[in-house]
């Protein structure tokens, strides 16, 4: 069964946003399995990924989200990172994961199934015990709720560094001018500090008070703190360490002109106590 955890970690990971609920997903799951009566069971690999997405999906219904400051964001993942056992490349972007906050369970299990893993109809139908035309109508409806976000984005390039370094010496400087550039019109910043930490309620301010909000942040609260560029869930991130523990992380979604369009800015220290300072990009 060993064989099967990190494709089962990753399915639940995608589903639930937390690498700590998707790691107690798949140990309820493997637990009960190893006392089932398997003499029924024909495919051992079908059965145990049927019950980890169907445990991931009332898993999910069920959850009762703290009150946090600011607002509910994904547990960001660094895949450098050795203890680290999702799958790269069936896991979901970390702006998709957002975006998925706004599906129901089965809307969000019928869009990993069909494009993080290329599922048919047929078979996400068998899993999620639905009709195929169900299936559809859960990917449709998906569909209209992700504004064609990807799974995958685009691999970072050198582009990308200089867009770090750009955004992070306006921060350091409080160069308002230079970091308006940077960012579009309708910019979003979204900002998680759990139960522990006060921060902004994530909102869609404009460019100019989105720009003199950060740089306010970055004088009172990072100014004397380390900060390297990484990759957590695909996108490029400025994390700021204090200590060699990470203090703050901004994951950025750049657009196709390089521009800034979203900031997650991620505070809880409960999100981020397993990431490590790895290479940067």
């Amino acid at each position: 069964m060993q064989n099967y955890y990190n494709k089962l970690l990753t399915y639940a990971y995608n589903i639930v946003g937390s690498y700590e609920d998707a790691r107690d997903v798949v140990q309820d799951v493997l637990e009960k399995y190893i006392t089932l009566d398997k003499s029924n069971i024909r495919h051992e690999s079908n059965y145990l990924i049927k019950s980890t997405i169907n445990h991931s999906i009332n898993f999910k219904t069920r959850q009762n989200k703290k009150e946090v400051f600011g607002e509910w964001l994904p547990e960001p993942v660094s895949f450098e990172n050795a203890d680290t056992k999702l799958i790269r490349d069936e896991t979901a972007s970390y702006t998709l994961l957002v975006l998925f906050e706004h599906l129901t369970p089965k809307e969000r299990a019928a869009f990993i199934l069909k494009e993080g893993f290329n599922y048919s109809h047929a078979e996400i139908a068998e899993l999620l015990d639905i009709s195929t035309e169900n299936s559809r109508q859960l990917l449709s409806r998906a569909n209209k709720q992700l504004k064609s976000a990807k799974f995958l984005p685009d691999k970072p390039n050198s582009r990308t560094t200089e867009i770090l370094g750009k955004y992070q010496a306006a921060l350091a400087q409080a160069d308002i001018r230079e970091l308006e550039h940077l960012l579009v019109s309708d910019i979003k910043l979204n900002a998680d500090g759990g139960t522990k930490v006060q921060v902004v309620k994530g909102t869609e301010m404009g460019r100019t008070a989105t720009a003199t909000l950060l740089i306010y942040v970055q004088q009172q609260f990072l100014m004397d703190k380390e900060v390297t560029f990484q990759l957590l869930n695909h996108q490029p991130a400025i994390c700021f360490w204090e200590n060699e523990k990470l203090h703050n992380c901004h994951i950025l979604q750049l657009n196709s002109d390089g521009l800034i369009q979203e900031v997650y800015s991620i505070v809880d220290p409960e999100k981020l106590k397993n990431l490590n300072k790895l290479s940067p990009i």
